[in-house]
């Protein structure tokens, strides 16, 4: 039995043998593989693993009032017009029928007339939208001079600097969030308010969510908000088929959402 058991650990030992005559990061990373590299990411004392942010809604929390597309023009500087937002509110109404309506009246802004029909009505619930922050993303794929692309965090960015404003990007995102910019001819969308968070706050759509629809957080912090509302409820994303990655979660997602 001992011959057994030394002919069973005599790789083992010629592994680790191995091991120790690499460099001390190139060994870390052969015996801890993908926890060494997220965790050797960042030099500077932060975690690369934790500060990677993603957003969760609870649509059965969602009262379709409008304040989060208020507060996002609010604060980014997005054009009043009403066909332009980096973040909106859609109804889907379920008919007795089986029909579905889906309709978003300026984006939601200014919340939702009542609805018509009532009798005729099965249900009714709104769905928050906003760029998906995918980590597999198609805008970032598509520009041809680099002016998108997704931070070490994981937010997707623009650079209005580089934009030469030829829409690739918004005909590429699945997700119809993006816009060109009326005013700079540059592409804009949904930044998680990236300025905000860089300084330890809170997007400005979850700041004002009175029912507290909206969740943000870090993926790789156990103790985040995120990651509590992913152990409490299970989790969808849109258009999952995509195999973008997205970082934007829904619980009680209904299966006509789209």
């Amino acid at each position: 039995m001992a011959e057994e058991n030394d002919d069973r650990q005599f790789p083992r030992r010629e592994f680790l043998a191995k091991v120790l005559q690499l460099p001390c990061s190139a060994a870390v990373v052969a015996v801890l593989g993908p926890l060494a590299v997220s965790a050797e990411a960042s030099e500077d004392g932060s975690e690369a693993s934790e500060l990677y942010y993603g957003m969760g809604i609870q649509v059965d929390r969602c009262i379709g009032c409008g304040k989060c597309v208020e507060a996002c023009k609010a604060e980014n500087d997005v054009p009043r017009e009403p066909y332009y937002f980096r973040t909106w509110v859609e109804r889907y109404v379920i008919h007795n029928d089986g029909e579905v309506s889906v309709d978003s009246p300026l984006g939601g802004i200014r919340g939702f007339p009542p609805l018509e029909g009532e009798s005729e009505v099965l249900r009714s619930f709104f769905v928050p939208k906003l760029c998906n922050q995918c980590d597999n993303p198609p805008c970032v794929q598509v520009c041809p001079v680099g002016a998108t692309f997704k931070t070490v965090d994981g937010v997707v960015l623009v650079d209005s600097d580089y934009c030469i404003g030829c829409r690739y990007c918004i005909q590429a995102c699945p997700y119809g969030a993006r816009y060109l910019d009326p005013r700079t001819h540059t592409a804009d969308k949904c930044t998680f308010c990236y300025h905000r968070i860089e300084q330890g706050l809170l997007p400005a759509c979850v700041e004002v969510c009175p029912t507290g629809a909206r969740v943000f957080g870090e993926l790789g912090a156990l103790a985040s908000p995120l990651r509590r509302l992913m152990r409490m409820s299970p989790l969808q994303v849109l258009k999952p088929y995509l195999n973008t990655e997205p970082k934007v979660f829904y619980s009680k997602l209904d299966g006509e959402v789209r």
